[in-house]
């Protein structure tokens, strides 16, 4: 019997939340509250990171609410969006950094594998590799299971599981 096996990750579509950043500044543009001020929502692929500047920090909170429900309609993990402080910027205004989570750190990487090895599996074996966890069992049923624990527990992002190979 063959081995099974697939990777834990995390990340998001870059395409979809250049779409969804896109979606809110065509809103913001229209909004009366929002007539005549600079709002600014920038997206930095290479750093992944999202830079969200306004006039003051209640603009920049109704700016970052549409962003958030423009992703939600996406389909974008959200729990992958980390906002940092709010910072003064030129000309009085406020911004802020919200950094994209691609890919597991290595604290996350850890906590999987140990939540997986504490759930005592005996056929289950796991790889830390690069930014993802593999995950390998000669039982479907197994992988099925940790699948399911790990949807169970809390993290900071959302984790996605692909690249399912039966060999």
């Amino acid at each position: 019997m063959g081995a099974n096996s697939f990777d834990v990750s995390t990340g998001v579509d870059f395409q979809e939340v250049l779409n969804a950043v896109q979606q809110a500044e065509k809103e913001i543009g229209q909004r009366y509250d929002f007539k005549g001020l600079r709002v600014g929502i920038e997206l930095n692929r290479t750093e992944k990171t999202l830079l969200i500047s306004a006039p003051d920090d209640y603009k920049l909170k109704a700016v970052w609410d549409v962003l958030l429900s423009k992703l939600v309609k996406r389909k974008v993990a959200t729990r992958n969006f980390h906002p940092g402080k709010v910072e003064p910027a030129a000309g009085g205004t406020v911004r802020q950094t919200v950094e994209i989570q691609q890919g597991l750190t290595a604290e996350m990487a850890r906590d999987i594998v140990r939540i997986i090895k504490d759930a005592k599996m005996k056929k289950v074996q796991t790889a830390i590799q690069g930014d993802a966890v593999r995950v390998s069992s000669p039982s479907r049923d197994e992988l099925q299971a940790v699948i399911a624990l790990l949807k169970a527990k809390e993290f900071p992002a959302e984790l996605t599981f692909e690249n399912y190979r039966s060999t």
